[in-house]
């Protein structure tokens, strides 16, 4: 039985093997990518058993992602097949340091032709928490409208919800629209967690306080404001605090570093820690990720967390 629900775009990603321009590269190997998949795997390796809704196709690797899916744990009863459309896909470009470039195949994918009926199915019993991010919104005008049916689900059921705006703009029409439209999703949520760059964008200010008062004024309750290196600024209803990040001595790959931050933080939630603690979490699974090449391979194990932020210094 599932404690988390989260909806979103999986698809197969091919890292460069060798370092230098995609155009050269001769050979690739071959993950599983995905902001939601990354947080989907984060939580199962800590041990909260996670549900996963999609539109998956059923070609070679659709299959793939499917088996990939299963292998990591991941809930699937709520995964919907589609023949006639491709799997998503990005390139991922090997680099020594910093941050990667990344190419996607995603236009007119399965998971994008995602619809509201396609989560009518979906059922909440043990379910505590559901996860959105701005992205799959982004692919379709039928992927917002069912990403809309979720919350209204979830709202329905009682279910805990968090929201991180994930900005791609590569997937909006434009600027305007996307800022629109993840404001609105936003204001659904229990709990909003952008980086201070997306909250720049979103709400008009680099200003922690601004930000969180900006979508308090929504009904948001919980703003964690993501700031990098420095940690991250927590406006928890009334009571607002930062939370230091960890050193980290030398930067691997930055992908992904946001969404294992979530999964400290929703994982903190469910174990009934206080919220500072929860932070602090996401603070350390983000700079795990960082010294870590791939998306997800940084994301640790209960062991391994704790000894981690025994050790690490703030």
């Amino acid at each position: 039985m599932a404690e988390v629900i989260l909806m979103g775009e999986p698809m197969a990603m091919l890292m460069a093997n060798t370092v230098g321009p995609l155009e050269d590269v001769e050979s690739f190997t071959r993950a599983l990518a995905g902001a939601e998949v990354n947080v989907c795997i984060g939580l199962t390796r800590l041990g909260h058993p996670v549900t996963y809704i999609t539109k998956l196709s059923t070609d070679p690797f659709g299959k793939y992602v499917y088996r990939a899916l299963e292998k990591e744990n991941i809930g699937r009863d709520f995964i919907t097949f589609d023949d006639d459309h491709p799997c998503g896909m990005v390139l991922k470009d090997k680099v020594l340091d910093g941050d990667p470039t990344l190419q996607y195949y995603r236009k007119n994918s399965a998971a994008s032709n995602i619809t509201p009926d396609d989560v009518e199915h979906v059922t909440f019993e043990g379910v505590r928490h559901v996860h959105i991010t701005g992205i799959m919104p982004g692919t379709s005008f039928t992927a917002l409208d069912a990403t809309y049916r979720l919350i209204e689900k979830a709202q329905e059921a009682g279910v805990y919800i968090s929201f991180d705006p994930n900005l791609r703009p590569q997937l909006w029409k434009n600027d305007r629209r996307m800022r629109r439209s993840l404001n609105d999703l936003a204001s659904y949520a229990d709990m909003v967690l952008p980086g201070i760059k997306e909250g720049q964008f979103l709400t008009g200010s680099d200003d922690p306080d601004t930000i969180a008062d900006f979508y308090q004024q929504m009904g948001v309750t919980t703003v964690i404001i993501k700031m990098g290196g420095a940690g991250a600024y927590v406006r928890d209803g009334e009571e607002t605090y930062t939370v230091h990040g960890f050193k980290v001595e030398h930067i691997v790959d930055t992908v992904g570093a946001g969404d294992g931050f979530a999964v400290g933080v929703i994982s903190g939630r469910l174990e009934g820690l206080p919220m500072r603690e929860a932070v602090r979490r996401g603070n350390a699974i983000g700079a795990l990720q960082i010294m870590q090449v791939g998306d997800n391979e940084g994301l640790p194990t209960q062991e391994q967390l704790k000894a981690f932020m025994e050790g690490a210094k703030q």
